[in-house]
């Protein structure tokens, strides 16, 4: 049985079937939905070639030659089909929801695997979760001077049943100029944005969401706008981590990586750092004085994160101020503190 349906239903059939990406592996590289298994009907130079046929011979030219490359592999096709099916039931999508996705459906069907096509296919999903960006949330954005340990303290709430954002997890980057220091490569922005559009879209958005205040930009990733914007428009909770702390912490983070690596990432901010900073805090790590080196980039990052929050109304900004960089601790301190309501302090009043 083949039928189309459109997104939603799509998504929602997606927690129990799988879904099947039949467009080329480039395509599906650069980006698809997350947990989609790509079976492509056609390889990388056989869409090419399709693609040209059609443009200079027509349709019905097109499809004898995608049929003559598909002929060859139809059982591999199949087997792999009937692998990743479960009860015999996929969910298919190819770019457009076109020919690709139907012949694919149609061979699946001569296997006993009943297909359901994606109405618009990967396009109208793209176009879908766009949408769904634009949407209200509740969120509650958890903020902090570099070092604050924010990551952790969102981990832990995570961990005591909150609704939990981890924007830096997906983007495979921690933000500044060292944030890509033991991460995976970044994807592309289309998948960052596929990849938060997963992890948001299960939520509850009448219930509290917790997210990491970040710049619009997380490496070469950039957040939706619409996304961006709700998260300015949002409480920001900053917690208050005195520098001793956060000099502690930075050391522990990123003590542990070749000094050849923190030199090249200081070097990416050696005009906002100034030469001469850039200099000691070079020395520094070469006479093993690391507490020296964070302390130089600090002295940037704390001035930077002022001035970001100079942007952002003071009644929307809460000051927690926590003397442990223990994540649990600090969690029960935001639980009493949000709990409480305590009276904002505006910027002038720090």
């Amino acid at each position: 049985m083949i039928s189309e349906i459109q997104i939603e239903s799509f998504l929602q059939n997606s927690a129990e079937i799988k879904i099947i990406d039949v467009r080329s592996p480039a395509e599906y590289e650069y980006a698809h939905i997350p947990g989609a298994i790509n079976i492509p009907l056609f390889d990388d130079g056989e869409r090419a070639i399709v693609g040209t046929i059609y443009k200079k011979k027509g349709h019905n030219e097109a499809i004898l030659t995608g049929l003559e490359f598909a002929g060859k592999k139809i059982r591999s096709l199949a087997e792999q089909g009937l692998k990743a099916s479960k009860n015999n039931t996929l969910l298919l999508h190819c770019w457009r929801g076109g020919m690709r996705s139907a012949s694919m459906a149609w061979l699946f069907e001569q296997a006993g695997i009943n297909s359901y096509i994606l109405k618009g296919g990967y396009k109208s999903y793209r176009r879908f979760i766009r949408e769904y960006f634009s949407g209200k949330f509740n969120l509650c954005v958890l903020g902090g001077m570099t070092g604050s340990g924010k990551s952790e303290i969102l981990a832990e709430l995570e961990k005591l049943g909150y609704q939990v954002i981890h924007l830096e997890k997906i983007a495979n980057h921690k933000g500044s100029a060292f944030g890509s220091l033991g991460q995976l490569p970044q994807k592309s922005n289309e998948q960052f944005e596929n990849d938060l559009f997963t992890k948001l879209y299960p939520m509850d958005t009448s219930l509290t969401i917790w997210i990491e205040h970040e710049s619009l930009n997380i490496g070469r990733n950039i957040i939706p706008s619409e996304f961006f914007q709700t998260m300015n428009n949002s409480p920001l909770i900053v917690i208050d981590l005195s520098r001793k702390l956060r000099v502690k912490r930075l050391v522990k983070d990123y003590g542990k990586f070749p000094k050849e690596e923190l030199w090249s990432c200081l070097t990416k901010i050696t005009r906002r750092l100034g030469g001469l900073n850039t200099q000691k805090a070079k020395l520094a790590l070469d006479e093993g004085k690391p507490e020296k080196t964070a302390e130089i980039v600090l002295d940037y990052y704390d001035k930077s994160y002022n001035f970001s929050l100079g942007n952002k109304p003071g009644n929307q900004i809460f000051y927690c101020t926590s003397k442990t960089s223990n994540p649990r601790s600090n969690v029960l301190l935001i639980e009493a503190f949000t709990n409480q309501k305590v009276p904002v302090r505006k910027l002038d009043e720090q």
